[in-house]
């Protein structure tokens, strides 16, 4: 049978997996020889069969009793004996800190006999013994049975009646608790349990129901904590510290988790158990007040505070109690942090000599830099918020709201700056989201055509808020309250969380991201900080990383935030504005000369855009897929144009007429599933080649250009070979070298990747379209339909849009890289998705064996810094 119950003495700081945060660090306490009151812990295995079978497992209750009876003996006193009693708490602890998700019942063992032994150890202090009584009653009846927290508090406060809690007196508080008593008789049917150990069963039962409560699965979800985990409970002989004016609880940081500064941070307060501190009924004193009042404790404080830093070599979070002048700890944990503080104090570990540069490196996360390089809204009570929608891409933006794409891009070429309103975005936006400084749509989640794009570009991006009107043939926006915006007004969109201003936020500007744009010098400390955790994540990685980027502009910035050559150039980025009339003739073309002539005219301008980027890269690989999408999206949309004709009648242009068939000829049910990718390469003759002739003779001009030609949507080996050779030819007869691969996005092309190595000099997956080709959904409208409902039901943990779905869409991956590397050992393998700046989906690439990520330009420090610590987790391994 397993053993479900540890003694405090029995555990150590290691078993967080198995004891929980709490119940592991109370023993390493107690074995460091600090001040603990004795306890035991009960796993987080006995949690989980609870939650899987209904009940306590069997022999938990009888290791519970017996570990109770030697705590017993080891005070003197038994669980709520009516003369001197013992008193427990209950507390719940996961492995993961969850402040306040769980449940904590003080003060167990009391009853209307035990107060009068309790009052009596106290020294006759019977209104500290009617104070527990009463806080045990309200809050055993609120998390242990239920019962609405506002009953209590109601009757509190109107007993009360405007004084302090220290105002009442004994009596008051007695009979407080019989009209707490009478609450949970009337709310549950049942008297107040007067059975000590009925008490403590019941409350052990309650914090493992906990785990399951509502917001303990939100946080879990939004810290993505694995939700088998269980939460271990810890059963703690009390101390009080609301005996009196000598006693007290606080909290205390060993330094400022808010900056990172070394320093005495925390709060205390006298006569007052763990719950008022949080609860904010009192206004706390300062940590440093304390040395005033009890300067013994104080001291005794300070030195635990310093040994406990030096021994966990971290930030630490710790809770006390102050009972009658006598100090004893109730708590520590690695505590938590904001960003800047986590590479402050990692940088200030390494200086110290507590850690080193490896685990200065493992202390701070992509997500956490991420935020670093957001500019934010400076703190501003006078805001005036409109709506909330999704925090689709970080940052703060503020301009002027336009209502379309030329709007945007007018105003901005004045110098201004303009926020780009709309209900929805789409290719033809694109433009007006570059010249804007961020975007706001009523429809739409985070992988929306409006968020993915922002997000390469770092762009500020605030999607699907539901409640605005978006007129865009009014110009202009209702909110709710009446609000009305229109076009001109100011606004500020908040990308890191969903909110929309109406007026001017001011901006705050982010010194890390004008450190890797090289405008910022190392004087500033958290950017010394910065800068010597990724000088050392670079040292450390394996995979590369490069960029997304589609022009010579995004290319020299991908540059200066360390890119290591580009992953993804989309060409038909470039067929856009003006360019698409050349698109449109290319589509009407009825004999092979016109469609010659339309290419040709092309071919020119997609040479300049590649020399261009060439330049940018400087010799640094640039891997160009070739044109992808259907073509139907750079023709007009077919109801604008059918009603276009259809008014005109017979004064309708005949190129109206021909561009109506042409669109109706190319009109698909589901156009990313049709006429697409390589297929385009097959069926239209000479586009292809083209683009490759482009290519080359871009290659020609720009000496040690390193070009990678890379086929979209191939399947099957057959689709590839026929592209390949029309493009070896024309880089022969041009006499350029360049890798010929494709992107693996569909699923069977992952299958068959053995076969398509034979033709393929490289992979770079695409792990937008193959997730959604995988999982069968759109990403464009799945998200707002349905996966708030699968992140509820435990479907998702994450979007799988968002983190690389492992276990389907990986498996492929991993399949497709064996596969591939066995036919073709030196296969060159790298991800251009979404997912190439994702910190856990790097961690991912970095197992399965690729060389590089891919990813938006803002991401690239992300990225190198994950892949930095995805080498330090796997000891620095070479999967392949």
């Amino acid at each position: 049978m397993p053993k479900y119950v540890y003694d405090f003495t029995e555990g150590n700081k290691d078993l967080k997996d198995l004891l929980g945060g709490k119940g592991a660090n109370l023993a390493e306490m107690t074995n460091l020889g600090l001040p603990v009151p004795p306890g035991f812990t009960i796993t987080t295995e006995a949690c989980r069969r609870f939650l899987a079978d209904g009940a306590l497992p069997p022999g938990l209750q009888e290791e519970i009793d017996t570990h109770l009876g030697a705590l017993e003996g080891r005070m003197g006193r038994r669980l709520g004996q009516a003369d001197d009693p013992l008193l427990v708490s209950v507390r719940s602890g996961a492995k993961f800190s969850m402040p306040g998700m769980m449940e904590t019942v003080l003060n167990i063992g009391l009853n209307d006999e035990s107060v009068h032994g309790l009052a009596k150890q106290a020294g006759g202090n019977e209104r500290f013994a009617w104070d527990s009584y009463r806080r045990l009653i309200q809050m055993f009846g609120k998390t242990v049975q239920g019962i609405d927290g506002e009953l209590f508090d109601e009757a509190f406060e109107e007993l009360k009646n405007g004084r302090g809690d220290l105002d009442l007196d004994a009596a008051e508080l007695r009979g407080l608790v019989e009209t707490f008593k009478g609450i949970v008789r009337a709310e549950t049917g049942h008297d107040f349990p007067a059975d000590p150990r009925e008490q403590l069963r019941m409350a052990i039962t309650a914090v493992f129901e906990s785990w399951n409560a509502p917001r303990a699965i939100l946080y879990r979800r939004q810290e993505r904590i694995p939700a088998d985990l269980g939460t271990a409970v810890n059963v703690c002989t009390m101390v009080f510290g609301n005996c009196g004016m000598d006693s007290g609880t606080g909290v205390a940081f060993t330094r400022d988790p808010g900056t990172g500064h070394q320093g005495v941070y925390g709060d205390y307060l006298q006569n007052a158990q763990g719950e008022d501190v949080v609860a904010g009924i009192r206004n706390t004193m300062s940590l440093q007040d304390l040395e005033g009042i009890d300067k013994n404790s104080y001291d005794e404080l300070m030195r635990i505070m310093e040994k406990l830093e030096n021994h966990y070599r971290d930030l630490c979070d710790i809770e006390f109690t102050i009972e009658n002048g006598k100090l004893w700890m109730l708590q520590t944990r690695v505590g938590k942090r904001t960003a800047g503080a986590a590479f402050r104090i990692a940088v200030q570990l390494v200086d110290q000599g507590l850690i080193d540069l490896d685990e200065a490196v493992n202390r701070v996360t992509g997500d956490q830099l991420a935020q670093l390089m957001f500019p934010r809204f400076a703190k501003d009570e006078t805001r005036t918020r409109i709506t909330k929608g999704m925090n689709a891409s970080p940052g703060a933006a503020v301009g002027k709201a336009v209502f379309s794409s030329e709007r945007a891009v007018e105003l901005a070429a004045r110098g201004e700056d303009v926020i780009l309103v709309r209900r929805e975005t789409n290719p033809d936006d694109l433009a007006g989201m570059i010249a804007a400084r961020g975007v706001l749509t009523s429809r739409g989640g985070k992988t929306s055509h409006a968020a993915v794009v922002a997000r390469g570009m770092g762009k500020t991006c605030v999607c699907g808020a539901e409640e605005l009107e978006v007129s865009t043939k009014e110009r202009r926006f209702t909110a709710p309250g009446g609000v009305e915006v229109a076009e001109g007004d100011v606004i500020s969109i908040d990308g890191s969380t969903g909110e929309v201003f109406l007026g001017e936020v001011p901006v705050v500007a982010s010194p890390v991201v004008e450190y890797f744009e090289g405008s910022c010098a190392e004087e500033d400390e958290l950017v010394r900080a910065v800068h010597r955790v990724m000088t050392h994540a670079d040292s450390l990685r394996r995979l590369a990383v490069r960029a997304n980027a589609d022009n010579a502009e995004d290319a020299a910035r991908a540059r200066r935030f360390g890119a290591q050559g580009i992953g993804l150039c989309r060409t038909e980025h470039m067929f856009l504005g003006e360019r698409r009339r050349l698109v449109e003739d290319l589509v009407l073309a009825d004999a092979d000369d016109e469609r010659e002539r339309a290419l040709a005219a092309l071919e020119p301008l997609q040479k300049a855009d590649f020399i261009e980027i060439f330049q940018a890269m400087d010799g640094l690989p640039v891997t160009i897929r070739l044109i992808d999408p259907p073509l139907h999206e750079f023709l007009p949309d077919y109801t604008e144009l059918s009603v276009k004709v259809a008014l005109a009648g017979d004064r309708a242009e005949a190129k109206d007429r021909r561009l109506l068939a042409a669109v109706k000829r190319l009109h698909e049910q589901n156009p990313m599933l049709g006429l697409r990718g390589v297929r385009l390469g097959l069926v239209i003759p000479g586009l292809f080649a083209m683009q490759v002739r482009a290519i080359a003779e871009a290659a020609k001009e720009v000496p040690g250009t390193r070009a990678e030609i890379m086929i979209p949507l191939v399947g099957a080996v057959q689709e590839l070979e026929h592209v390949k050779d029309e493009a070896t030819k024309i880089l022969a007869e041009a006499g350029v070298e360049a890798l010929v691969g494709t992107m693996i996005e569909v699923p069977r092309a992952a299958l068959t990747a053995g076969q398509i190595a034979e033709a393929a000099e490289f992979f770079s997956f695409g792990t937008n379209d193959l997730t959604q080709m995988t999982w069968g959904f759109s990403r464009d409208d799945v998200e707002a339909a349905f996966f708030s409902r699968y992140l509820d039901l435990g479907v998702f943990g994450v979007s799988p849009f968002e983190t690389l779905d492992r276990d389907g869409v990986g498996r492929l991956v991993r399949l497709a890289a064996e596969e591939g590397r066995r036919t073709r050992p030196d296969l060159k393998l790298g991800i251009c998705g979404e997912h190439g700046g994702d910190p856990e989906s790097i961690h991912f690439c970095h197992e399965a064996g690729l060389d590089y990520v891919s990813c938006s330009p803002f991401r690239i420090p992300v990225a190198r810094l994950e892949a930095g610590r995805a080498a330090l987790a796997s000891g620095g391994s070479d999967t392949r």
